[in-house]
């Protein structure tokens, strides 16, 4: 697959997606991966799963400890580490077949984004996920 950088590119994504796992999810509704996670579940008829080792339910959901944890592989890993973290997100998310790899504003790793786009995911860069829907939420049925 490739690094996405198009809008046709992350409007056939987008489209294309039928669960998402978030990476990183935090409890607290200030944060950002919280906002998202939300936002998914009111306006996508996705299945969202949540993956934090710290916690174990978060919005009344069951929480993660790893991606290959997950009842089922997610289409999509979003991600909200830390960059130094991005890599080995990046390995999880090859090992349990995800589909492709988003990570968030201000997440950019080239070398991670390469792997994961040589092993056969779609991966988006430095993007808000939830600005993204919003954004092309005309041109996809989610």
């Amino acid at each position: 697959m490739s690094i996405l950088t198009t809008d046709a590119d992350l409007v056939d994504l987008l489209a294309s997606t039928r669960s998402v796992a978030v990476v990183g999810m935090s409890p607290r509704t200030a944060r950002a991966s919280n906002d998202v996670a939300r936002f998914m579940m009111a306006h996508t008829d996705w299945t969202v799963w949540f993956v934090n080792p710290n916690e174990t339910e978060i919005l009344g959901q069951k929480v993660y400890p790893s991606l290959a944890d997950l009842p089922a592989t997610p289409d999509m890993v979003n991600v909200f580490r830390n960059r130094h973290e991005l890599g080995g997100v990046t390995d999880e998310a090859i090992a349990v077949g995800a589909r492709s790899l988003w990570f968030q504003l201000d997440l950019i790793d080239q070398e991670a984004a390469t792997r994961a786009a040589e092993a056969g995911l779609d991966v988006v860069q430095d993007l808000c996920l939830k600005i993204e829907l919003a954004r092309f939420s005309r041109r996809i049925s989610v």
